[in-house]
């Protein structure tokens, strides 16, 4: 199934879905969608994007190993229910702040940065899995 069309289009194809993952992480708020189902979609993209170009191009992709992205989502998530006993109420409630940036009030909250760390916890172990399956798949 390694074909030109599908080579050609996989790069397009892999950048559309991982846009569309940030999309659903942002949106998982106030209706469906999140951490766990944007991180799967971004691991989805990255599995057609090994399967395309081939592991190695996924990890000069990345950057980083999947396992370490993993584990920063983890501290993330983490952290994010410690803030809110750090500050005096109980475990994993939500804190929100509102910088202005660029003259805009933007809302950030713990709930944020737990589902960001999910989303990293699912991209890394995902894309570890696949990758591994996709080396194991060339030997």
């Amino acid at each position: 199934m390694n074909t030109l069309i599908f080579r050609t289009a996989a790069p397009f194809l892999t950048a559309l879905m991982l846009l569309f993952s940030i999309f659903v992480l942002l949106r998982g708020h106030n209706e469906p969608g999140g951490g766990f189902i944007g991180g799967l979609i971004a691991a989805s993209a990255f599995a057609i994007y090994g399967i395309a170009c081939g592991v190695t191009a996924v990890r000069r992709a990345i950057i980083f190993h999947p396992l370490t992205i993993a584990g920063f989502g983890l501290l993330a998530s983490t952290l994010a229910g410690f803030l809110s006993a750090f500050f005096g109420v109980p475990f994993m409630t939500g804190l929100w702040v509102y910088p202005h940036l660029f003259g805009v009030e933007v809302a950030l909250s713990t709930v944020m940065l737990f589902d960001i760390g999910v989303y990293l916890v699912v991209v890394g172990a995902i894309t570890s899995i696949a990758l591994a399956l996709e080396e194991r798949e060339v030997d």
